[in-house]
């Protein structure tokens, strides 16, 4: 698994992206969403100076087929829009790829905290190519964890040792009385031992990371995609 955060611009003439670039100050904190028939349908608190003009200005959309509100106090307003269903919705339903819940939008850009697998971290990035969705990979962090790359076998030895101080400074047992232990022979708790270390070293540092971090450096240095 890996963990993702990223920086997404919506094209133009998408409501959301037009609204967002008109009133810069103003924030839309998306708190649940799905789509439906090719309708979108968001739960969203909006934090305006003036949250029922904001109202009435996406009510003027087209795309946008209703707004109800569910409470408003002047500079902030929680409602449920029916639009069209949006680019990023759209981007989701067809990757699978599962989105932190609430995320914020302004000035035409929204954050996103993703968790993953690689294989659907790259195909969000070939999805938001094909849409047209501009996007800026802020990190990406390996979350493997000790049952994604060990044995079972080695994963007890590796904890028992962990757990027992063999890699404590100083250290606090020999590989010798960590074997016996584990009742083990200390050629076979070394053996097991040294695979599940090279394993996890392995995994950390070796850059076997997904294509779209190589889709990341290449926005880094400019080269966007085009849009």
């Amino acid at each position: 698994m890996v963990q993702a955060s990223l920086t997404l611009t919506f094209p133009e003439g998408t409501w959301i992206g037009s609204v967002s670039r008109q009133y810069p100050d103003v924030r839309f904190r998306v708190r649940s969403a799905q789509s439906c028939d090719g309708l979108g349908v968001g739960f969203v608190e909006l934090v305006a100076d003036d949250a029922d003009a904001l109202v009435d200005e996406i009510r003027r959309y087209d795309d946008v087929h209703t707004v109800e509100v569910f409470h408003a106090d002047g500079e902030r307003a929680l409602v449920q829009i029916e639009a069209d269903a949006p680019v990023l919705l759209r981007v989701l339903d067809r990757t699978g790829v599962p989105v932190e819940m609430p995320f914020e939008i302004s000035g035409g850009e929204v954050d996103w905290a993703v968790t993953t697998t690689r294989d659907r971290l790259s195909t969000l990035a070939e999805e938001l190519d094909r849409s047209g969705v501009g996007y800026m990979v802020e990190h990406v962090r390996n979350e493997t964890s000790f049952e994604d790359v060990l044995t079972e076998r080695q994963q007890e030895v590796l904890e028992s040792a962990i757990d027992a101080g063999y890699y404590d400074s100083p250290r606090q047992i020999t590989q010798e009385a960590l074997a016996e232990r584990l009742g083990l022979a200390k050629s076979t708790c070394s053996e097991t031992l040294h695979r599940a270390e090279e394993r996890v070293v392995k995994q950390f540092t070796d850059g076997d990371q997904p294509a779209f971090i190589d889709r990341a450096a290449r926005l880094r240095t400019g080269s966007r995609p085009d849009l």
